[in-house]
């Protein structure tokens, strides 16, 4: 177990303390939590580049604890009435979506990179800017409503984006599969 592995378990297990933070209404220390969250998955990545300390389990364990993390505090904010519910579902769908389809493909080809598109990192930023907006604005209890909808927006049409074209790469890779009879 190197550094980056280890940080990007601990960002892993502080996913149910972010969790009770926001349900319990603890907005500052959830706020700072995920900040936190967010600095050690710079942090963790910087270190795995640098020192060439990346690992097959690192390849795996940081978007898991990145998907964990996000999922997570989306479903929890949408509980909360801090996010729309049509909002949590549509990103919750995706992440279902994406691992579901990464699964079959590993599956029918014993072959799985973990490669994000740019439009799912364009994405996951828009989801980390929102989560932390809201988590903000009610930790500080300031907010404009017109930024709100607006991140709102551009996580919904990332998010649509982002599906769809694995989808599509998906449908294209099948294709190129198919023998035809």
């Amino acid at each position: 177990m190197n550094i980056p592995n280890f940080i990007s378990l601990a960002r892993l297990f502080s996913v149910p303390v972010l969790v009770w933070a926001v349900s319990d209404g603890r907005m500052m220390l959830a706020f700072w939590l995920f900040v936190a969250a967010g600095i050690s998955d710079a942090v963790d990545g910087f270190i795995a580049k640098r020192f060439n300390f990346t690992t097959k389990l690192g390849s795996f364990l940081d978007p898991l604890a990145d998907k964990a993390l996000l999922v997570s505090i989306y479903i929890v904010l949408g509980i909360e009435n801090h996010l729309p519910t049509w909002l949590v579902i549509l990103v919750v769908w995706r992440d279902l979506l994406i691992v579901g389809g990464a699964m079959l493909y590993h599956t029918l080809t014993q072959r799985l990179t973990m490669e994000p598109l740019l439009v799912s990192k364009v994405n996951t930023v828009a989801q980390i800017v929102l989560a932390a907006y809201v988590l903000a604005t009610r930790a500080l209890g300031v907010a404009d409503i017109w930024v709100y909808k607006a991140l709102i927006g551009v996580v919904a049409l990332t998010t649509v984006l982002s599906g769809a074209s694995y989808v599509v790469g998906w449908i294209r890779k099948a294709g190129s599969m198919e023998k035809p009879r």
